[in-house]
């Protein structure tokens, strides 16, 4: 008999059921269309922190779970073999004007107190190969951010899980308590059922570059994020398309992303583009992600709307949503829960 039955095999599928496979319980995840078929399986893994001020509940879970990903990685990929690309690298900015340094200089110090000591945020000269452009010549650069390559990190839980004895497959019964990570479908699911959209799918397009900087930080530049992988790849991403025509199809939009990216951080310029990706993102409406009691399945559970940070994300709700599920325990943010995107 299972214990806990996970529908989908996206990044918070997956990391719900490792957190209660690690606890014991017996766990099956069925996803028709195999592990990391969605957003999941994009390109970009950027994880890094929003900015250390106007601190709330959604920016404190975030902290936390970035500060407890390196443990949370490092367990999966002991436990399964198969590496993550996990590294917490650090993320540098360029400093456009003089307000925008001012502003950095003052968000030096509010990250000194907010973040606890466990990471920091400075503001130094600009210089090296592998930095954008900065006009006023001077970047931020934070501890806090961190890389992993989300395939790869989808290929890492499917193997600790398998290595706990869980099943990962594309059909089966719905046994035990029963989770519904199912993304986009299950966005739209809830807006139907509510008559309002509680959240939708947001298109991201982005790229892969045959560029090896794999010890380098990440980048942020004029919108761009570029992320150098483990594997000796750079992704650089992405967009955020509420109008589309093909959620798979990459277009101009993308050749515009790999252009900015190149003319901010000239190291990128004459890399070869080997893979153009595209797909929908789940966006609840609240902007946080959705986690909690189902509102349409009684007695069942939700965990969705991860959007841009869904990987950063991770370890705290597999956290959270394990000791709901298998104990009782609600320690969920309010701002977190379905109803605040109903």
């Amino acid at each position: 008999m299972t214990d806990v039955t996970v529908m989908g095999a996206g990044i918070f599928g997956l990391s719900v059921a490792w957190a209660c496979a690690r606890r014991g319980a017996r766990v099956r995840v069925i996803d028709p269309g195999g592990p990391g078929a969605g957003a999941s399986g994009g390109l970009v893994g950027a994880l890094a922190p929003h900015v250390p001020e106007n601190w709330n509940d959604k920016k404190a879970f975030q902290l936390k779970s970035l500060i407890m990903a390196e443990g949370f990685w490092q367990e999966v990929a002991d436990a399964g073999g198969v590496q993550p690309g996990y590294a917490r690298l650090g993320r540098i900015q360029p400093v456009m004007d003089e307000s925008g340094l001012a502003l950095a200089r003052a968000r030096q110090a509010s990250a000194a107190a907010l973040w606890q000591g466990k990471a920091a945020w400075r503001v130094e000269p600009a210089g090296g190969e592998w930095c954008p452009e900065s006009p006023t010549g001077h970047v931020i650069r934070d501890t806090l951010s961190a890389r992993l390559h989300p395939r790869h990190a989808c290929e890492a839980l499917v193997a600790a899980l398998r290595a706990r004895g869980t099943e990962v497959v594309r059909e089966g019964p719905q046994e035990g308590r029963v989770l519904w990570a199912t993304g986009v479908a299950g966005l739209e699911e809830l807006s139907h059922a509510a008559g309002r959209a509680a959240g939708n799918g947001v298109k991201g397009q982005a790229a892969l570059l045959a560029l090896d900087a794999r010890e380098a930080p990440q980048l942020f530049a004029d919108g761009v994020h570029v992320v150098p992988h483990a594997d000796g790849t750079t992704a650089i991403g992405s967009t955020s398309e509420r109008d589309y025509d093909d959620p798979a199809a990459t277009d101009a939009q993308l050749d515009d992303v790999i252009a900015r990216a190149c003319a901010a951080i000239p190291a990128l310029a004459g890399a070869p583009v080997i893979e153009r990706w595209a797909g929908l993102r789940p966006r609840a409406r609240s902007r946080a992600p959705m986690l909690g009691a189902h509102p349409l399945r009684h007695g069942e559970f939700i965990a969705n709307g991860g959007f841009k940070i869904g990987f950063g994300m991770a370890p705290k709700v597999a956290e959270v949503m394990a000791e709901l599920m298998l104990d009782g325990v609600d320690r969920i943010p309010a701002g977190f829960r379905p109803e605040a995107s109903l």
